[in-house]
């Protein structure tokens, strides 16, 4: 006889994770599927446990794409920009600009007022100001710089780099969820569900991939002190926005998640970008 308990676990995990998928992504997840998958507040709040699978996707298709360009392009000392341009662009295209959107209001906020409510207030406004302008742009200048840094020193660098920061970046802002109180007007936001801190179990399932990530990372370039110095730069990013919610906003929305992972994400990339000179 099946384990029919199994089976209902397997199937709900693959629903959580479309669910995560959908949410975050442009990946087509409609009609019959979507059907299959359904929706509750539940499930979207379970799906959290999945945002790092969701990275897993994005950044496998972004390290192929790397890679497909690298050898498509001419060689020229231009190739590895052209190629960090062109994959960042198809990023945020399939996330919905997702994460930058976050960046862009959370800029806006902290940046226009000093105040709490304030802030919280202008972080609502759909319209981009000035400071969110100015983090977007340099938010996106900086990963396409760093992206061609890191692939003029090796193409394999930076394919692994876009895998391992988009999983690794996607687990880091989970721990806001976790430790701090959701200050975002609920009854307005999208992710409203995501407003409760998220489970241990959530937490273990969101762990599992992002070792994983890890483990395929080595695999793919055993250098520890690459990935050791991205993963530093990613944590002590995410520990500095955490503190920053905390003392300015007395907790996080769901803004703040997509811009901790923004920088987490840059930060990342520098982190590798420096280990680079400490190896022989």
């Amino acid at each position: 006889m099946p384990d029919l308990k199994s089976a209902s676990t397997s199937m709900n995990f693959v629903r959580h994770y479309l669910l995560a998928l959908q949410f975050f992504t442009r990946v087509p997840v409609t009609g019959r599927l979507a059907d299959w998958v359904g929706y509750s507040p539940d499930m979207l709040r379970q799906s959290a446990a999945h945002f790092p699978g969701v990275g897993w996707l994005v950044g496998l298709l972004a390290a192929l794409g790397y890679a497909g360009l690298d050898w498509a392009l001419p060689d020229s000392g231009y190739a590895p920009l052209v190629a960090a341009l062109l994959v960042t662009v198809f990023t945020v295209w399939l996330t919905g600009a997702f994460h930058e959107d976050g960046l862009a209001d959370v800029a806006d906020g902290l940046g226009g007022s000093q105040e709490r409510e304030r802030a919280l207030d202008i972080m609502k406004d759909s319209r981009i100001g000035a400071y969110g302008a100015v983090a977007l742009v340099l938010a996106l200048l900086s990963k396409i710089a760093l992206l061609a840094l890191l692939g003029d020193a090796d193409p394999a660098l930076a394919c692994g780099a876009l895998f391992f920061a988009h999983v690794f970046t996607r687990f880091l802002p989970l721990w806001l969820i976790r430790l701090l109180p959701h200050v975002g007007d609920t009854a307005r936001s999208k992710s409203k569900p995501l407003a409760d801190r998220i489970s241990a179990g959530s937490l273990a399932v969101a762990t599992l991939w992002t070792v994983a990530a890890a483990a395929l990372s080595w695999w793919w370039l055993p250098e520890a002190l690459l990935w050791f110095s991205g993963a530093a730069a990613s944590l002590l990013a995410a520990f500095w926005m955490g503190r920053l919610f905390a003392r300015r906003l007395q907790g996080y929305t769901g803004d703040c998640l997509g811009a901790t992972q923004q920088v987490c994400e840059i930060a990342c990339y520098l982190g590798l970008a420096l280990a680079l000179s400490w190896i022989p």
